[in-house]
């Protein structure tokens, strides 16, 4: 990983932080019926997420680490097909001090990566589905085309919620519960606009790059229904320029 400047925290007490230590160590109290569920998002000044439709470019180091600290303390990393495919999703390459402290925690030593796609239209030869060792979760419904269904089925594990090409988010967050009490959803725009839509998200990480972007891309939650939740700011750190805030749903 490139050089990274120290993550200052401004917020709530100014100090120096070890994104891994903290996440690792932050209160994330798990709903009943299933997973604490946090986003994770980059953003622009002016609220842009992508550029040339992936989120690449806003990224800095700092960013980086913060990605990489929030997924080794997540059981299921959650995105919908197109970002999988826009950002060429591998299987998690977590590093092996991380898997020895997950281990530690009574987690997997790797988190799992759930796809979400109704329709299955998404290439099998992504490098997230060839090796065995980490079979990801494909997350479609109960009626989805089933000579698709079959071979994904080779491929990775299936849970199926929801129908006519639209996926229960709740019922399908009750499903993977059994892999663990944390999911940590990378998007797109649209799954996370769900998400927010059905009061499914507890937590929200937002990355603000020192940039201006333009254009039309997308903001970090768009579709499902218009609400309005309240939030608590956690945290906020700054490196080199980049505000990274952590917030958390008032319930």
């Amino acid at each position: 990983m490139a050089y990274v400047r120290a993550v200052r925290q401004l917020l709530p007490d100014p100090a120096e932080v070890d994104p891994y230590q903290a996440h690792a160590s932050a209160s994330r109290p798990a709903p009943p019926d299933r997973p604490w569920v946090m986003l994770n998002v980059i953003a622009s000044v002016d609220g842009s997420t992508v550029v040339d439709g992936v989120s690449g470019p806003l990224g800095t180091p700092a960013d980086k680490l913060v990605f990489s600290a929030l997924r080794a303390s997540a059981d299921v990393i959650l995105a919908g097909s197109a970002t999988v495919t826009a950002e060429n999703y591998r299987p998690p390459r977590t590093s092996a001090v991380q898997q020895e402290l997950r281990t530690a925690r009574g987690q997997r030593h790797k988190p799992r990566i759930a796809v979400v796609s109704g329709s299955l239209r998404f290439s099998l030869d992504a490098e997230l589905f060839s090796e065995p060792a980490e079979r990801p979760i494909v997350v479609t419904t109960t009626d989805a085309d089933p000579r698709r269904l079959a071979a994904v089925r080779e491929r990775a594990d299936v849970v199926t919620a929801g129908n006519a090409g639209t996926v229960d988010l709740r019922r399908a967050l009750a499903e993977l519960r059994a892999e663990g009490s944390l999911v940590l959803c990378e998007g797109g725009s649209a799954l996370n606009g769900y998400l927010v839509g059905d009061d499914l998200v507890d937590e929200v990480n937002l990355s603000v790059a020192a940039v201006l972007a333009g254009g039309n891309g997308p903001r970090l939650a768009a579709g499902g229904a218009d609400v309005l939740h309240g939030l608590s700011l956690a945290h906020l750190w700054e490196s080199d320029g980049m505000l990274m805030a952590r917030y958390v749903t008032d319930r």
